[in-house]
């Protein structure tokens, strides 16, 4: 039976316990509050999210012992924002990962750092990147609760490891595959945060489907000219983990990150979207971290550099996405 540390209470970490524990995996689920365990415990339901999922409690051993967690597992599978993957993993010896793999279900980078979530973990534990892999879309939490079928891909170096944990995750509803790209499918799953917050803020301006098809289409170039800048090598971003993933983002009733774009586009501030939403955007730390590495990159990023001016310097949303339909063809 292979054993997991599930790292999160989220909505995404919910789902994927789900379906790891449904495929017979034993899944150590380690969460911050210590009253959502005890409801979990008590009721088999986490109390915030996707709280109409049951949970077999023989396979499922909720827990706020980051360290126990950890220790009995064989895969550690990091859901937690992103903001919030340092201060929870420096709890951790730097040993502690050494005969583990590790994925990441985070589609956000570590802020305060501006890497990727994988290198961090690659660069704390001292760990090879063979060992590490990344779970990529399109595929939202609330539609694997209701058992939608649902398609993931499991990105890392070593293909045994991404075929292995792809494994773990396929049943009747999900089929998972595995991918050698793991920085590319990275960078893709974090700049579409920031596409389809800029996709939320023109839906809450009044701009309808004809322009957000002009905005999707225009940001596949941005995202291509970026990730290449970065990691340069042959990629179909036709392929589901690149424009699934991105398309589900941008148009879904539950993205989260076009939610809160939608927000700021009718008049929210940042700090009022935040806090009606009681939800991680990841696409609000995601646009700072991208214009951070880009201004060593140079690259053409103008949906980028929009979202940042809006967020980051209070530029009029109005005005930043009248100048950005003058630059689209």
């Amino acid at each position: 039976m292979d054993k997991i540390a599930m790292i999160g209470g989220g909505s995404w970490a919910t789902a994927l316990t789900k379906i790891l524990s449904e495929n017979g995996a034993r899944v150590g689920w380690w969460m911050r509050s210590k009253d959502d365990v005890q409801h979990l415990l008590r009721t088999r339901h986490n109390p915030r999210y996707l709280s109409s999922v049951a949970f077999d409690l023989s396979r499922v051993f909720p827990s706020t012992d980051l360290k126990e967690t950890v220790e009995e597992a064989d895969w550690l599978v990091l859901a937690v924002p992103a903001a919030f993957v340092q201060s929870t993993l420096e709890k951790l010896d730097r040993d502690m990962l050494k005969n583990k793999r590790v994925i990441s279900a985070i589609k956000g980078m570590v802020p305060s750092k501006n890497v990727l979530v994988t290198d961090y973990v690659a660069e704390r534990f001292r760990l090879p990147h063979e060992r590490i892999g990344v779970v990529a879309g399109p595929c939202h939490a609330e539609e694997v609760a209701l058992e939608k079928q649902s398609y993931l891909t499991i990105g890392s170096p070593s293909l045994e490891l991404a075929e292995n944990f792809s494994l773990l995750l396929r049943n009747r509803f999900v089929k998972a595959y595995p991918m050698e790209d793991l920085d590319g499918i990275e960078y893709f799953a974090v700049m579409k945060n920031i596409i389809a917050l800029t996709c939320g803020i023109a839906h809450g301006l009044g701009y309808g489907d004809n322009f957000q098809a002009v905005l999707v289409s225009n940001a596949v170039q941005e995202m291509r000219r970026f990730v290449h800048a970065m990691n340069p090598q042959p990629r179909d971003l036709s392929a589901s983990a690149y424009l699934g993933d991105l398309l589900v983002t941008a148009y879904s009733q539950f993205s989260r990150n076009r939610t809160f774009g939608n927000m700021i586009g009718r008049g929210y501030s940042v700090k009022s979207a935040q806090m009606e939403m009681n939800m991680v955007a990841e696409g609000y730390y995601a646009v700072k971290s991208i214009h951070e590495l880009n201004k060593k990159l140079g690259v053409h990023m103008p949906i980028t550099s929009a979202a940042y001016h809006v967020l980051y310097e209070k530029i009029s949303p109005a005005v930043e996405i009248e100048l950005l339909k003058e630059k689209f063809r």
